[in-house]
């Protein structure tokens, strides 16, 4: 075999050249179907989440990482979002890739007397914000700070007092802040970007007018309800200042949302309690009686800054209770789940006149204190949320206010009144399915998500 060449060599390259061009066919796939992917939606499935392809994407340079933070101060508490997403160079589309959240009480409104004090609140919730932003991208990346119903409400000097010392925490951090990175946020724009944050995790944007969903956020100081009408009367029936426009991904859409400011959970408590007592002073030594109240409870309870004593009414109605399992029977005095409602409906009926006759036939997602107090009485989930009929809120109303219950000493008055809005205020029938959740897809339901959609893409 001397002067013969061994075939080894030769099989060796063939195979290496073969890896080459199956690497080089591979990678060139690869790139075809992530442009692809980045220019023509094959994004297809209007998915709201980023996936594997989306990741490549942004290793390949076709996609960036950009992030926003939302503080959401509100009536109860503040609460920072911290957004990462994932962003088309070719469209600028947005993918959400994670979210931070994270609250803390009690609300910017509280420290009405204190505004270095309510600032200085925010001051961990910024700390958190740094953790989930890089450094390299803190400078560019948007921060604004929305105060809801609590400080509207407030007195005129006292919620600039508290936007003045917040406004120079926001512009000494190294977040990107401008003149209108703080404001008090207007309810329609609450309602519109609530609506927007539901309706986009449920990937329902691009839908059919019918097919996307009425989004119900009951507050602290205020509730909203915003959808898009499928029924030309519910436009030509609205007032002007109940219709918005907006233009969201290529799409020209038209919102009916309103704001009812003072009907948020808190506040509407308060001015049930006060109803019968429209002159009681919290300084003084009275209490506050409510037929909504069991009258064994006798409790304090503390609200944009005035403690009121509360308990229930002097001359109580009472259920019989039979004994059972050898126990004697009881006769209890209970809160009036009647009386209750009445006042309710008095309290909602003052701001909630109409109602569009197409809220009846569409499909309803709630949040915020209705999925709370649903959750507390059992109805749901906690953790995933569920479907609650108008009637079945109703129901767990008059079983709680049957029963006293010194650590919920609201139950019965919050559930009366959430049963009350939906079926007189709303007008939605006994049987009309809620479907209420906490969060969609592992993200918090907040208008802070469609707010961050909002400064990325328009600025702060």
């Amino acid at each position: 075999g001397v002067g013969k060449s061994s075939p080894a060599p030769a099989a060796h390259y063939r195979l290496c050249m073969m890896l080459l061009y199956t690497l080089a066919i591979s990678l060139a796939m690869l790139l075809i179907v992530v442009s692809v992917h980045n220019v023509w939606l094959l994004k297809g499935s209007n998915s709201h989440a980023a996936g594997i392809l989306d990741k490549l994407s942004v290793a390949l340079g076709v996609q960036e990482r950009v992030y926003a933070v939302v503080i959401d101060a509100g009536s109860t508490g503040s609460r920072v979002l911290a957004f990462t997403f994932l962003k088309s160079l070719s469209d600028n589309s947005l993918r959400l890739e994670s979210q931070l959240w994270h609250e803390v009480k009690p609300g910017l409104s509280s420290y009405a007397e204190d505004s270095i004090k309510g600032a200085a609140s925010l001051t961990p919730l910024l700390e958190l914000a740094y953790e989930r932003v890089p450094v390299a991208a803190r400078a560019s990346t948007p921060l604004v700070l929305k105060a809801t119903a609590g400080l509207r409400l407030l007195e005129p000097n006292q919620a600039q007092a508290l936007l003045t010392e917040v406004d120079a925490v926001l512009q000494a951090s190294e977040f990107l802040t401008t003149e209108n990175s703080v404001g008090i946020m207007d309810g329609k724009d609450e309602g519109i970007f609530s609506w927007f944050t539901v309706n986009y995790l449920m990937d329902r944007i691009g839908s059919q007018p019918s097919e996307t969903l009425v989004a119900l956020d009951l507050g602290g100081g205020s509730t909203q309800i915003t959808f898009v009408p499928a029924d030309p009367q519910t436009v030509a029936q609205a007032e002007p200042h109940q219709l918005s426009s907006i233009s969201l991904m290529s799409q020209e859409l038209h919102l009916f949302t309103h704001s009812f400011l003072g009907l948020g959970l808190m506040a509407a408590r308060k001015d049930v309690l006060l109803y019968l007592n429209p002159f009681y002073d919290p300084s003084g030594s009275e209490l506050l009686r409510s037929p909504c109240i069991n009258p064994t409870i006798d409790t304090n309870w503390e609200y944009s800054g005035v403690t009121y004593h509360i308990t229930g009414l002097s001359k109580p109605k009472y259920r019989d209770i039979k004994g059972q399992a050898g126990r004697l029977g009881e006769h209890r005095p209970i809160a009036d789940y009647e009386g209750c409602l009445k006042i309710c409906v008095e309290v909602i009926k003052k701001q909630v006149t109409h109602v569009p006759e197409e809220l009846k036939r569409r499909e309803v997602i709630a949040f915020s204190y209705f999925f709370d107090r649903a959750t507390e009485r059992g109805l749901i989930d906690p953790y995933k949320g569920g479907v609650v009929t108008v009637n079945e809120f109703a129901q767990a109303a008059k079983q709680t206010c049957d029963v006293p219950n010194a650590e919920q000493p609201f139950a019965c008055l919050d559930l009366t009144f959430i049963a009350a809005f939906l079926h007189n205020g709303y007008k939605l029938k006994p049987n009309a399915p809620i479907k209420l959740y906490k969060k969609i897809d592992g993200y918090e339901l907040s208008w802070g998500l469609g707010l961050a959609f909002h400064i990325i893409n328009n600025g702060i």
